[in-house]
């Protein structure tokens, strides 16, 4: 997961302009909570051109993650004033 992370951080900061976001709960077409049967799951409707890039060669697929961004920290993005953690 650090490869994944790090790929993702370089991605954003080098291209943004390549990196494309599909909010999740657009694409949910069935979903279920865990049970003592099965595990939870997400049934997603996504564009054809992402499942292509997730079959094949490993070497030559796209990486594709779910990025969750929790909701403190979506409220934060317009805040003027800086937190100690914030700082870089």
């Amino acid at each position: 997961m650090n490869d994944d992370l790090k790929s993702l951080g370089f991605a954003l900061e080098k291209y943004p302009d390549k990196v494309e976001t599909f909010p999740v709960d657009q694409l949910v077409l069935d979903s279920a909570r865990q049970n003592r049967k099965r595990t939870a799951y997400l049934k997603l409707a996504v564009p054809d051109d992402v499942v292509k890039t997730l079959r094949g060669d490993k070497a030559a697929r796209d990486l594709v993650l779910i990025v969750r961004v929790p909701r403190e920290i979506v409220d934060r993005r317009d805040s003027r004033i800086v937190l100690p953690n914030e700082v870089s």
